[in-house]
């Protein structure tokens, strides 16, 4: 870390110092440098301030610990998650019952969400929850169970009943991997059961992925690609996807963000 650099973290630190939360672009505005500088400036703080949701914390701040581990695990694909959450969102309606999965992808949905439309989200994502539970205007339902600290999301046995009792219009769903004919699919078992209620229950149902999750198959395979009505992705692949013939009525409709 150069002098420089030193400098900047301390005036953010001091900024930050009374609990709250900056934004990115107001942190680059303060230290007179680009937003990609701060972010540079972030990484070399061994840890310090964190970047969460396009907002700069401490990493110390108990309030927003829980998010951290996995949010960490956001990777080079951060902004193409914008754009792909950004296309998403458009499909959200006032008054509806969203299902959000887990995971890092549909973060910046959460964030979109922030507004005058009265909404309710339905989780099992402890990051998805803590994230919606600082909006106002919209009702949180968080499903239980056993919590799993690698996806930072919980389980259970009746899951997917509970979730096919609820009127859910919109589901949201991320994926570790989308093969074209292999399917869906996830790392984690005990997350099959809510994804697979959530499709089942939902009016719509809405695939986000980064075009670095096609062609991969993970462990947990959890369901077609035809089960959902719309996959938002991003690059080539989509083009792609979208430029192959319908075989049917049933075949989702590609949004390349």
């Amino acid at each position: 870390m150069n002098s420089r650099s030193a400098v900047r973290l301390a005036r953010l630190q001091e900024a930050l110092s009374r609990g709250g939360t900056i934004r990115l672009s107001e942190a680059a505005r303060l230290c007179g440098v680009s937003e990609m500088t701060i972010r540079r400036d972030v990484a070399a703080s061994e840890g310090v301030m964190m970047l969460l949701g396009g907002r700069l914390v401490m990493a110390d701040n108990p309030q927003y610990a829980p998010v951290y581990d996995l949010d960490e695990q956001q990777d080079s694909h951060h902004l193409a998650k914008q754009r792909l959450c950004q296309c998403a969102a458009g499909f959200i309606e006032d008054g509806d019952t969203l299902f959000i999965d887990c995971g890092t992808t549909l973060m910046p949905l959460v964030a979109s969400l922030a507004g005058d439309r009265s909404l309710t989200v339905v989780t099992y994502a402890l990051n998805v929850a803590n994230a919606v539970s600082r909006l106002p205007n919209v009702r949180l339902l968080m499903l239980g169970g056993l919590y799993h600290a690698s996806s930072q999301s919980f389980g259970s046995d009746d899951m997917a009943g509970a979730i096919q009792r609820l009127g859910i219009n919109k589901t949201f769903i991320s994926a570790a991997g989308v093969h074209v004919e292999r399917g869906v699919s996830c790392f984690h078992f005990h997350e099959v059961a809510p994804k697979r209620g959530a499709i089942e229950a939902a009016e719509q149902c809405i695939l986000v992925a980064d075009n670095s999750k096609f062609g991969i198959i993970r462990p947990a395979y959890f369901a077609r690609l035809d089960e959902f009505d719309v996959i938002v992705t991003n690059g080539e692949v989509g083009e792609c996807l979208r430029r192959r013939p319908s075989t049917d009525d049933t075949s989702p409709k590609i949004l390349v963000a």
